[in-house]
């Protein structure tokens, strides 16, 4: 039975703000860089706004936390990392030449997610044991079949000295190319393809001048 009551008005809810891609990618790039430098228990989502030059809850229209964040910055890191290495992995290459294409690929990384390694780096160990950035751990997992894998390949083949410890060389490239992120700064002097060719003739010919 219809009634004469007057129509109660509906709540506005309030406008969401969607970012272009550009904008959501330049928030991202500035809140990694604050992560890597202040270290993520320290950042806060001020802290990141105001490098971004905006309020504080300005940021919350585009994120809802400062680990949606993170999460964001670390995931898209690795998901072009892998992308590159399977690459890799899959062009059935040689083990040396599995080796030089790895290294460059990280160092290529390390170019465009400077600030994503870093973080990665400081923080993975004490992230992974939150079921949200678990993944960081299989990550790691896989990244480390990749390299000793190759190193175990290329013993077997002869291509590598029988007498090496495939998992301390494992370490010792591994820390000696992503540590890079924490001097590196795109534009310098040097490309990554450059770097890695350093790199790689001292790791893999040593710097000693041959008799």
């Amino acid at each position: 039975m219809p009634t004469n009551q007057p129509t109660r008005p509906t709540a506005k809810k309030k406008p969401q703000v969607t970012a272009s891609p550009e904008r959501r990618r330049e928030l991202l790039d500035t809140a990694a860089e604050v992560f890597a430098a202040q270290g993520y228990n320290a950042t806060t989502v001020r802290k990141i706004a105001d490098a971004a030059g905006m309020l504080a809850g300005s940021l919350y229209y585009h994120f809802d936390s400062k680990e949606s964040m993170l999460d964001e910055i670390l995931s898209a890191f690795l998901t072009e990392l892998w992308e590159g290495y399977d690459t890799v992995l899959a062009a059935g290459l040689g083990p040396r030449e599995t080796i030089e294409a790895l290294v460059t690929e990280s160092f290529r990384e390390i170019d465009r997610h400077r600030a994503a390694v870093a973080i990665y780096q400081k923080e993975s160990r004490h992230l992974s044991a939150q079921p949200r950035f678990h993944y960081l751990s299989d990550s790691q997992v896989k990244f480390e079949n990749a390299w000793l894998g190759t190193l175990e390949r290329g013993v077997a083949a002869k291509v590598f000295r029988a007498d090496l410890d495939i998992r301390l060389t494992y370490r010792f490239v591994r820390d000696t190319v992503w540590v890079a992120a924490s001097w590196y700064r795109p534009g310098g002097q040097h490309s990554p393809e450059e770097i890695a060719r350093q790199y790689l003739s001292m790791v893999l010919d040593g710097i000693a001048v041959r008799s």
